[in-house]
């Protein structure tokens, strides 16, 4: 292909959405499949058949026929085309956060204080195994956090990406990248189905921060639910992961990598080992630029494409799965309400100079609509919940998944130990937010 950026090239992007569309369509048809694991249960949604098939078609590009073919250029378009899709989710969170306030706000400390668990859940689960591995600084950088693209830019300014907490995050990112939506919709799954957590605590500790691993996460717990309580739970993981977007910057950088550094320091001594992994090699350039995820930028029309596409093809797999006629003005006039939040929320965050992200306003103008005395906040409530959130992640995970084989060479470099450590981190987090949570949301027996 070209060195020409694909997302100039108009027959490349019209074949990588008509492929996506297919992914979803053929995921929504396979549907929710249940393995049972004992007692408990491992549910494997549409989201996932989507996201494992993309990475397919990427990683063996090579040797697939050209009209089917998603090589890197292509598969970094993919990448680009998940930050704007990914606001349609986030709008239809917002909605169904507006009604569901009132009960939120009544979560009072629980909602607050789960937050300590997703800054602190990673290192307390993380960083022991990354050192009983021999892992050495770079586990500082693979436990602090969940690894997005903030704490790549934290890392990178107090120490650099060359450096070993450089190259912890940078596995941490990748392997997020590479696996963590998979990772986490199996857990938080496996963990529903034990029965032993409030689907609202369970729906809380989903919130880690990244949109795709929140979407997977709150999808395997709601698939478990009745139909009432899936939306709250769709509800308080949006609300959830809404706090740990807008605060997390500041949280990470001022408490959870000062202590995850103090806890190093601390516990090397204790229960460090060496091994063969504890040197790890530098990264090279090609690595390091792994982190910057090189993605095209998209123009407005660009964007514009991508949530009108995204939301057909949304309304087909909603269709499908939940016998809505794609068709019908009521859920017609829901995606077009969908469609017009992530609009005036991206409108809004252009008019601020971008100091809040995109995701902020476009929660707030979707909490907005429906808060209980808003006007015809009923109506609009009742048109967005003829479509089903899932529904809207499913495409978005088939983006995911073609993007996927990018990341595969600088992940190879970063060994299977440095892996596991951050599978660690990524449970810390959730399962963390998720124990304080149902510690405030425990009512004694009367």
């Amino acid at each position: 292909m070209p060195s020409l950026p694909a997302a100039d090239r108009a027959a490349d992007k019209t074949r990588l959405f008509l492929i996506a569309f297919v992914l979803v369509l053929v995921a929504e048809f396979i549907g929710n499949i249940n393995v049972p694991l004992g007692p408990a249960k491992i549910v494997l949604l549409p989201l996932l058949w989507a996201l494992l098939m993309g990475a397919a078609i990427g990683l063996a590009s090579r040797r697939l026929p050209a009209g089917v073919r998603v090589g890197t250029e292509l598969q970094r378009v993919a990448a680009g085309i998940l930050q704007p899709a990914l606001l349609l989710f986030i709008a239809k969170l917002g909605l169904l956060v507006g009604g569901s306030l009132p009960k939120i706000a009544a979560s009072g400390l629980g909602l607050l204080f789960q937050e300590f668990g997703h800054f602190f859940g990673t290192m307390v689960f993380g960083l022991p195994v990354a050192l009983l591995l021999g892992i050495k600084r770079q586990a500082i950088g693979a436990t602090f956090s969940v690894g997005r693209e903030p704490s790549l830019a934290i890392i990178g300014e107090r120490f650099g990406m060359q450096s070993p907490e450089g190259q912890g995050v940078l596995a941490e990112y990748l392997t997020g990248t590479v696996f963590g939506a998979v990772f986490i919709a199996v857990l938080a799954g496996f963990i529903t189905s034990l029965n032993v957590f409030d689907p609202l605590a369970l729906a809380m500790g989903a919130g880690v921060g990244s949109g795709g691993m929140m979407a997977a996460a709150a999808g395997s717990i709601a698939a478990q639910q009745t139909p009432e309580v899936a939306k709250e739970v769709a509800a308080f993981a949006a609300a959830s992961n809404l706090i740990t977007t807008t605060i997390g910057t500041y949280f990470t950088l001022f408490l959870s990598l000062p202590f995850t550094i103090w806890a190093y320091k601390v516990l090397e001594p204790l229960i460090g080992r060496t091994t063969r992994a504890s040197v790890q090699p530098e990264l090279d350039a090609t690595a390091t630029s792994a982190a910057a995820h090189e993605t095209p930028v998209l123009g407005l029309p660009t964007q514009l494409l991508v949530w009108g596409l995204v939301g057909v093809f949304a309304l087909f797999g909603n269709w499908i799965n939940y016998k809505t006629s794609p068709v019908d003005p009521m859920v017609l006039g829901g995606m077009g309400v969908i469609v017009g939040v992530v609009v005036a929320g991206y409108a809004l965050y252009l008019a601020t100079a971008r100091k809040l992200p995109a995701v902020v306003w476009v929660s707030l103008v979707g909490m907005l609509l429906t808060y209980p005395g808003f006007p015809g906040a009923a109506q609009i409530a009742a048109m967005t919940g003829k479509i089903n959130f899932l529904a809207l992640a499913t495409p978005i995970l088939a983006f995911a998944g073609l993007s996927i084989a990018k990341d595969v060479p600088a992940f190879r470099r970063l060994g299977w130990r440095i892996v596991v450590v951050s599978f660690a981190a990524n449970a810390g987090t959730f399962l963390g937010a998720t124990l304080i949570a149902q510690f405030f949301m425990h009512k004694p027996p009367v």
